[in-house]
């Protein structure tokens, strides 16, 4: 068996049952410090230092794993189709919050790498965090930054959005079930969509939606942001 189709096996393998597992354990345990986005990162991580291999090592076992991501966000069309009327009647308010949301998120992004000196390719990396993995990675090859590390920033600036998103509604009790789905879908991208479902139908649609058109439009925007190097 060829040595290259076992280095993806292996790889793949242990990614995807460490997923599995850490999934199980949500379930049963539901922190978020258990988060399947948390946990397999840190076992992953785990495995690949005991065993002395690098990152280009993983990712190179695991690549097709990255493609299947869009995929996957393209299904997050079935609850946007079914929330439709809803969206129309209300597109302008959501048009102007993922304006805003985006501008937020690229500002903040910049101010932040400019308080800790984070300058270059690592600063560009960083801009496109507040977006779902696929279209950050567009954009962050866009602008010159590293997609790969633009996508350790998303998956955690994914899972601190959700744990944030619960601390808001709890504190706010924001009763607008658009409200909340715009708050997780702009905020959290992936991991805010996901836990948006669990919140309810119109909040996981309204989610996806704006993760998906948040990402659309960075992606035109990517040019813009350029100009910031």
């Amino acid at each position: 068996m060829p040595e290259a189709f076992l280095h993806t096996l292996f790889w793949s393998g242990l990614t995807i049952g460490f997923y599995w597992l850490s999934k199980q354990v949500y379930r049963r345990w539901p922190r978020w410090w258990l988060m399947p986005l948390a946990v397999t990162p840190l076992l992953l991580l785990l495995v690949v230092v005991s065993l002395h291999e690098s990152y280009r090592d993983y990712i190179g076992g695991t690549h097709w794993l990255v493609l299947l991501l869009g995929p996957a966000t393209v299904a997050f069309a079935i609850p946007i189709y079914e929330q439709r009327a809803l969206i129309r009647r209300y597109w302008p308010i959501l048009l102007a919050g993922m304006l805003a949301g985006s501008l937020v998120s690229i500002l903040s992004s910049w101010a932040l790498a400019s308080l800790v000196g984070l300058d270059g390719v690592i600063r560009l990396s960083l801009l496109p965090r507040s977006i779902s993995t696929p279209f950050a990675m567009e954009v962050s090859s866009e602008i010159g930054g590293i997609p790969d590390l633009t996508a350790v920033f998303v998956v955690v600036t994914g899972i601190a959005g959700a744990v944030m998103g619960d601390l808001i509604l709890a504190r706010f009790r924001i009763a607008s079930a658009l409200a909340r789905g715009s708050l997780f879908g702009l905020g959290a991208h992936g991991a805010g969509t996901a836990r948006a479902h669990q919140i309810g139908a119109t909040e996981g649609a309204v989610a996806g939606l704006v993760m998906v058109l948040v990402g659309l439009l960075n992606v035109l925007m990517a040019p813009l942001v350029a100009l910031l190097r």
